[in-house]
């Protein structure tokens, strides 16, 4: 069984389609209401679609003498909270249980997705920040909000993201339970995709990066029960739900946000293709073609990973090595240089490796010199290599 829990936000409406996608998908659904919420949407809304009474009151009676909030915590698989409000977040942060709700989800020991929709300026008060962040240290499941036009009329992020986000989430986590859930209480800060260095408005330097490999380890850690932040360069992927993206486009913008979540991160996997330089000038309008050639100054961008592994304490530190020539010998100068626990490196040349393939073949390294050649596989499985890898670094 699922159970839905509804709070008193305009976004309620939205919950209707989430619980009848996934009852046609066979799930038994329980819709919990907060009194606030059945002000934006009817009980009666709920009840036809999921075929079970919808619960408002604390007090209601149980004709079987049971303690209903506690055996329905029992009896699901796992509790969504769609909208979840600024309020209610608030109050799971203090551990308050005074409806039938927050009760619920003080009892339920299974998996909580929380789906926030708010105002803008709202979600990004510090209040509701720092008590999103809390939550999630203590295995709450977050969906990041959509960005565009508010209730209010603001433009902004607060927005419930869509139905289908939220159905895959639920049966994506309802699924995993199934996988090996060895990654709970950790947090895993993994880059992903290209950085572009902008030259003039319209022109920049970049690489053919498309970001599947970190997205493909962002997906599997986030099912093996990690706290996962994402930072991708531009990419045409969607994130997988229940990580938290942060988007950046040029090297200094990722370094900057590695070097932010860095210190609170238990892994850091560098699966990004930074680029090394960047131009020296950006001009501010566009460059004109001018004579037959043009001579670009280009000066050296920080290197991300080595100041990582100069400033580690307890992190395993992951990173990635493309080559076309020496795969090996350059993948142990760069583990050794940067002072890496493991190192991922393929040949961009082989055929089922490199840029934009579903597939990947790899040699890891590791830091007590053991090297295991991974044959061609797809990037979701070797993401799960590379997973349990990081969990023996940290054993050892």
């Amino acid at each position: 069984m699922i159970t839905i829990g509804v709070t008193g936000g305009i976004a309620a409406y939205k919950t209707i389609d989430v619980a009848s996608t996934l009852k046609k998908l066979g799930h038994d659904i329980q819709i919990v209401m907060t009194k606030n919420a059945t002000n934006f949407v009817s009980p009666l809304s709920f009840a036809s679609i999921v075929k079970h009474p919808v619960i408002s009151d604390m007090f209601l009676d149980d004709k079987n003498g049971e303690i209903l909030h506690i055996e329905l915590a029992k009896k699901s698989d796992l509790l969504l909270i769609a909208p979840a409000t600024a309020n209610f977040i608030g109050k799971l942060r203090a551990g308050i249980a005074d409806d039938f709700l927050s009760t619920l989800v003080l009892a339920c020991k299974k998996p909580i997705i929380i789906a926030p929709a708010m105002n803008s300026n709202m979600y990004s008060n510090t209040i509701v920040t720092e008590n999103i962040a809390y939550l999630k240290s203590k295995g709450f499941i977050f969906i990041e909000p959509d960005v565009g036009l508010l209730a209010c009329g603001d433009v902004g992020i607060g927005k419930l993201p869509s139905p289908e986000t939220i159905v895959r989430l639920v049966v994506n986590t309802i699924n995993s339970r199934k996988i090996k859930q060895d990654l709970i209480g950790k947090t895993y800060l993994i880059t992903a995709g290209p950085t572009i260095e902008a030259l003039d408005p319209m022109r920049y330097i970049s690489n053919y990066s498309t970001g599947k490999m970190g997205y493909a380890l962002s997906e599997m850690a986030q099912k093996r029960g990690a706290n996962v932040i994402l930072i991708s360069g531009p990419t045409n992927l969607i994130a997988p739900a229940g990580v938290t993206k942060i988007d950046v486009k040029s090297a200094m913008d990722m370094y900057h946000a590695v070097l932010k979540y860095f210190d609170q991160s238990d892994v850091v996997i560098k699966s990004a293709a930074v680029a090394d330089f960047r131009p020296k000038h950006f001009s501010d309008q566009k460059i004109k073609k001018g004579d037959d050639t043009f001579i670009l100054e280009l000066v050296k961008n920080p290197d991300i990973l080595k100041t990582l592994g100069d400033t580690k304490k307890r992190q395993i530190l992951v990173g990635f090595a493309a080559e076309s020539t020496d795969l090996i010998a350059n993948a142990q100068t760069k583990l050794k240089s940067k002072n890496l626990d493991l190192i991922v490196a393929n040949n961009i040349t082989n055929d089922g490796a490199g840029f934009g393939l579903t597939t990947n073949i790899v040699t890891i390294i590791d830091k007590n010199g053991n090297i295991d050649q991974i044959p061609k596989m797809s990037k979701d499985d070797l993401a799960n290599i590379i997973l349990d890898k990081t969990i023996a670094m940290s054993i050892d």
